[in-house]
């Protein structure tokens, strides 16, 4: 099944409760190009994917409907700094399915 990346983006600024201006502008992109991608007419980069993920709250794998790494993942940490264990899973999530999708797309890492 095809996931429109697109539609998936308007569905979590939608849900973060955000302007297409308020999202564009937390994502660092121009309010056209933000309304090009979810409009179809534009397809949205890796990097624009990520920061409208952190911009949202909703993961790459969410946005692109790529398979969850958050199935499969498992951690444990100790928060000394007043973090809660749920935000520091989100934010160990994003990056492990970031890694997953890109090796995914045989994209190689670079040092």
């Amino acid at each position: 099944m095809s996931v429109n990346i697109g539609t998936m983006i308007e569905k979590a600024r939608m849900a973060a409760g955000l302007s297409q201006r308020a999202l564009a502008d937390a994502a660092g992109i121009s309010q056209p190009t933000l309304s090009r991608i979810i409009s179809g007419d534009r397809a949205a980069k890796m990097p624009e994917i990520v920061a409208i993920s952190w911009a949202t709250g909703f993961t790459v794998a969410q946005l692109t409907g790529i398979a969850a790494v958050a199935e499969r993942a498992q951690c444990a940490a100790r928060a000394t700094n007043g973090s809660s264990m749920e935000g520091m899973r989100d934010a160990l999530l994003h990056f492990l399915e970031l890694d997953d999708y890109l090796d995914e797309q045989a994209i190689p890492v670079t040092i």
